[in-house]
């Protein structure tokens, strides 16, 4: 009944937002090359430290293959559930709250560097140009924001329903935060600089994407919890120890 409910509050949160966002990917060829060209390089370190980690992960945990594709499906069908705007840009889910807590951020960052790329060739969603920028949004900030978040409630002694929700939204939060700060960058306001641009921006967002994140979260704890029974009978290893509170 709570899955039904959940299932029904997503739908709807779809269909009733407003669709007055800008895009969470930033578009190909919108950045100009110099920016482009910046947020490649300053991603591409965690890009290689994240291929590294799993090179060493699958090295110790063959079986944990399947659950690094369910990680990344998530990632990519969330962040296809495109909903969209009346300027032709949309706002969308992140999913990689749920995956940093799994994995850690820098093999987060890959996977979701990979679903971009994807989601760029196949969909059209996002650019190869805005590649780097589009992966230090969601795969760096998203995924480093959302696993500090989850450490810390851990820390503080929430349990893991929370600190799940906590991590997967503020993560799908901080990724608009951190898109709205490249946006701005790029494109300052001529009166008021990157500030006025910067909130113009987070206003375009924000409509559509705090609700939506929230939803995120709710589905994030959804889903860990599936994930967390299936541990409990011994057909997973998830890496990781359950904290109070949590459903059976």
């Amino acid at each position: 009944m709570k899955r039904k409910s959940l299932v029904i509050f997503l739908f709807g949160v779809a269909l009733l937002v407003p669709s007055v966002a800008s895009a969470m990917h930033i578009m190909e060829g919108f950045l100009p090359k110099e920016y482009c060209l910046a947020w490649f390089l300053v991603s591409l370190p965690f890009f290689l430290v994240g291929c590294r980690k799993i090179k060493i992960l699958l090295a110790q945990y063959p079986e944990r293959k399947m659950l690094l594709g369910l990680a990344a499906a998530f990632i990519f069908v969330l962040s296809a559930l495109k909903i969209p705007s009346v300027t032709g840009s949309c706002s969308h889910p992140t999913g990689v709250g749920l995956s940093a807590v799994l994995f850690g951020p820098t093999i987060s960052t890959v996977l979701s560097g990979i679903v971009l790329i994807f989601q760029a060739l196949l969909l059209a969603h996002g650019g190869i140009t805005t590649l780097g920028a589009n992966t230090f949004s969601m795969g760096i900030a998203g995924s480093f924001v959302a696993w500090g978040l989850f450490k810390g409630a851990r820390m503080v002694g929430l349990s893991d329903k929370i600190a799940i929700f906590l991590a997967a939204t503020f993560g799908d939060w901080a990724t608009y935060m951190v898109t709205a700060g490249q946006l701005a960058l790029a494109f300052p306001d001529p009166v008021g600089g990157f500030w006025a641009a910067y909130l113009k921006f987070l206003g375009v967002f924000a409509i559509t994407q705090l609700p939506l994140a929230i939803s995120e979260g709710l589905l994030s704890v959804v889903v860990y919890n599936a994930l967390s029974r299936y541990q409990d009978q011994g057909l997973i290893d998830l890496g990781l120890k359950r904290q109070g509170g949590d459903a059976k």
